[in-house]
């Protein structure tokens, strides 16, 4: 199974991918690419293990809707099977989700539905909820709306942090995402 990954920050999420195809855990799968929308240090984490990387930048296209051309035809020149947004803070159009339906996978740090956009750490933590978690699925052409395919519960505790609670979500991402990954090459 063929994967392109893309990142826009630390490279956590993708150094627990590549992690567990270097130790045979993900043994289907190739990762063709890593991507991003900025230079970032995921991109040098790929660069380092020896990956091909590419940058498609918004500020270098005149509009979004040029950039998701861009960032489509970049991403299909890999001829992934599937997807992967491991931090990638970008929404992208629904032309880009249609041309990849159901093959863009995609981590969320709340118990979707509950919790969609950018900060469903902290709202979570405004709300006052006692359970939080995360959730990898599908993309769809909405904002975190699309098909679930795995969850994982993290406990809220005294004295949260919406950095610190966040870190323990974090933790429980990667693992859930490389088992989902692994779980989407099997039935592959």
């Amino acid at each position: 199974m063929r994967i392109v990954v893309m990142v826009s920050g630390s490279g956590t999420n993708l150094q627990s991918i590549m992690d567990a195809v270097a130790e045979g855990s993900l043994p289907q799968v190739e990762i063709a690419a890593v991507g991003a929308d900025k230079p970032c240090t995921g991109i040098d984490r790929a660069e380092k293990a020896g990956i091909e990387t590419f940058l498609v930048q918004p500020s270098s296209f005149e509009n979004r809707q040029v950039w998701n051309r861009a960032l489509e035809e970049q991403i299909a020149s890999y001829q992934p099977d599937f997807v992967i947004f491991a931090g990638f803070m970008r929404i992208v159009d629904a032309d880009l989700v249609k041309r990849f339906e159901n093959r863009i996978v995609n981590t969320h740090p709340a118990l979707l539905p509950s919790f969609p956009g950018a900060h469903g750490v902290r709202d979570a933590l405004a709300h006052g909820v006692k359970i939080t978690g995360l959730t990898v699925h599908f993309v769809d052409s909405g904002v975190d709306t699309g098909p679930i395919l795995a969850q994982a519960a993290v406990p809220v505790e005294d004295g949260d942090t919406e950095e610190s609670l966040h870190e323990r979500i974090k933790v429980q991402e990667r693992k859930l995402l490389v088992k989902t990954i692994a779980e989407l090459a099997s039935a592959a």
